[in-house]
């Protein structure tokens, strides 16, 4: 039996990830949060993994704070960058397995069609060059492993676009939210079943670090985002599409961030952004 570590286990992604760990088979999961587990402390990560001896890691610990990360830049590399460095050298060290979680934020959005996983990189804020980095020095290491790049993640868990709108929502009559910035809503659920599949075909990995992409099928607007949210809900609330310019905020965001989801089978099927969406609501609020 395998038997897998979740870093970050109360975030978004970690959070799925426990929900659905009792339903697979074959399984056995390990969750840590920040205090159990602190990845940017060296001799913490080889600690853990001294007394768990995972067979495979999941790194969803992540500084996602995108703005704040502008003000407190030194602390977001910590986590993004530093933090995937200290697991990637201990999973090397001890042939463990790493999968670890990136973001689309690491290109600046100017290609104008979906990114494919070998694009150049181009960050244009803080978050996303942390991010990057932590890409690279894992690469640079080459444990056994891959990068997975999603983006716009949301779920019934933490902080997200779907719970904001839903909020604001309740408060407002009308919401103004952005319609020039262009990218690939992932649902949470489908995410850690894309990493379990992934696990599951363990055999199959190859050498090294490999780089995947894993978002919902579909390429949509923050505005159509909103839109659907209100159409599926049913809620009468006037979503207003304005210019990001006008939405003023910390950190720059690229324009259009898609992602081209890797074709591989390893990662299982895709799901249209809209399908997940409507299960997201549903199993959130008791829609029918």
């Amino acid at each position: 039996m395998l038997k897998v570590l979740i870093t970050g286990k109360n975030g978004q992604l970690g959070s799925t990830f426990q929900e659905l760990a009792t339903s697979v088979a074959d399984i056995e999961f390990i969750f840590k949060d920040s205090k159990e587990l602190d990845i940017t402390d060296f001799k913490q990560v080889e600690g853990v993994l001294s007394t768990d001896k995972p067979n495979i890691i999941v790194n969803c610990a992540a500084y996602t704070a995108v703005d704040r990360a502008e003000e407190e830049p030194e602390q977001a590399d910590l986590v993004n960058h530093i933090g995937v460095k200290n697991l990637a050298m201990m999973c090397k060290n001890r042939n463990i397995g790493l999968i670890h979680i990136s973001t689309d934020y690491v290109f600046d959005g100017e290609k104008g069609s979906p990114y494919e996983v070998a694009d150049p990189t181009n960050p244009i804020n803080v978050y996303g060059k942390t991010k990057l980095a932590g890409e690279l020095a894992m690469q640079a290491i080459n444990p056994n492993g891959c990068i997975i790049r999603t983006s716009w993640v949301y779920s019934k868990y933490g902080s997200n676009f779907v719970k904001t709108m839903l909020r604001l929502s309740k408060e407002k009559d009308e919401i103004n939210v952005v319609a020039d910035q262009y990218g690939s809503p992932t649902y949470a659920t489908d995410l850690a079943n894309a990493c379990i599949s992934l696990m599951k075909n363990v055999e199959n990995w190859k050498d090294g670090t490999e780089i995947y992409h894993y978002s919902n099928e579909g390429v949509i607007s923050w505005y159509e985002f909103a839109k659907e949210i209100m159409v599926i809900t049913k809620i009468n609330c006037n979503v207003i599409a304005i210019e990001s310019k006008k939405f003023k905020t910390l950190a720059r965001r690229p324009k259009r961030t898609a992602l081209n989801p890797h074709p591989q089978k390893i990662l299982g099927n895709l799901v249209n952004w809209k399908e997940s969406l409507v299960i997201n609501l549903k199993e959130k609020d008791g829609l029918e």
